[in-house]
């Protein structure tokens, strides 16, 4: 099994984070996103990883630390680590083609901006398994279409009238992704485009009009990073999920000095805690110190410091010094307010 991981966006509707970190590797519920994913597919599907294909943009921006860290995820897993590059954001079908030299045999695709929670074993029968989730609002999402032996014979973006509840959350299996490499060649040759992209769906509908088989795999949880707002509720999320499987989420390292935790938290290395009240929803990053402050519902990185402060729904950067009364505030790595 591979699992293949197009990851080459620099992520503008998380900004100002994204402008320094690529937004997979922002860190929720302490560790990056792209980390928490491919561990959580590796769980969910339940087989030796062969190979793990990252599939990067800029090198200026997706550089040799991020390169480094994608290749130790891998070898975690036990898989040989790939870096491929896509130079233009010529859309999600062109990204995996990038990858195409690991395009064989079966294989996950997964988008690197949504965290899951899920438990079903892959259809054996099937082509291939689209993951999805029932939501409320189908009408705003990418939904799929079924016959009555409960096969995917339609993909509908945003679908003016109802088709079905269950959307697309970007994560797919395939038993052969040959055949989908096969599908998005002729995309490419022919210059198919929706939106002034390549995207994967055309290479999807190719193979349906070929019989090929698609099932759904639905998950119990569809968590996004896309932006500020949804990438603090994903984390308070998560550190629920992560207390309730009884993961340690306090480093022994922490410091702390007539403050209190209120559960669930996530403390990372040599944490200093003073005069302050932390929790619940907060993660704060390695080597950070809080003072005179109280915390909620928020996500603080690494080597950052906050004194006096009352923060709830805020995103801080890594190496940020932040001294205010600003609740919502969200500043990046290396800012200044004082």
């Amino acid at each position: 099994m591979k699992i293949i991981v197009p990851m080459a966006g620099r992520g503008s509707r998380l900004r100002p984070h994204s402008l320094t970190v690529p937004k997979p590797l922002i860190p929720v519920a302490g560790e990056p996103i792209v980390h928490r994913l491919v561990k959580d597919i590796a769980k969910v599907i339940n087989q030796p990883i062969d190979e793990i294909a990252f599939v990067l943009g800029d090198p200026a921006f997706f550089g040799d630390d991020v390169v480094s860290s994608l290749k130790a995820l891998a070898e975690s897993l036990g898989a040989k680590p790939s870096i491929y590059r896509q130079d233009k954001p010529l859309g999600t079908g062109h990204a995996i083609m990038c990858a195409k030299d690991s395009l064989s045999g079966p294989a996950v695709i997964a988008y690197a901006d949504t965290l899951i929670r899920a438990d079903f074993n892959l259809d054996q029968e099937a082509d291939s398994v689209i993951w999805v989730k029932q939501v409320d609002q189908p009408e705003a999402y990418g939904v799929v279409k079924l016959n009555d032996k409960n096969e995917i014979v339609e993909l509908v973006e945003k679908p003016k009238f109802f088709v079905s509840d269950l959307a697309v959350i970007g994560i797919y299996y395939f038993k052969d992704v040959s055949v989908l490499k096969e599908e998005l060649q002729h995309v490419l040759d022919n210059n198919i485009v929706n939106g002034g992209e390549y995207q994967i769906n055309d290479g999807i509908k190719g193979m349906m009009a070929k019989g090929k088989i698609f099932k759904t795999g639905q998950v119990d949880e569809w968590m996004d990073c896309g932006n500020k707002t949804v990438t603090v509720e994903t984390n308070a999320r998560m550190l629920g999920f992560l207390q309730d499987d009884g993961e340690q989420l306090i480093a022994p390292s922490l410091k702390i000095e007539n403050s209190k935790i209120v559960q669930p938290c996530y403390i990372g290395k040599n944490v200093i805690l003073k005069d302050s009240t932390i929790g619940p929803f907060v993660s704060i990053g390695d080597n950070s110190t809080i003072e005179s402050s109280t915390v909620k519902n928020s996500l603080i990185q690494t080597h950052t410091t906050i004194k006096n402060a009352n923060l709830d729904e805020a995103m801080i950067g890594n190496h940020a010094i932040f001294d205010g009364d600003f609740s919502k505030i969200s500043i990046g790595d290396y800012s200044v307010l004082e």
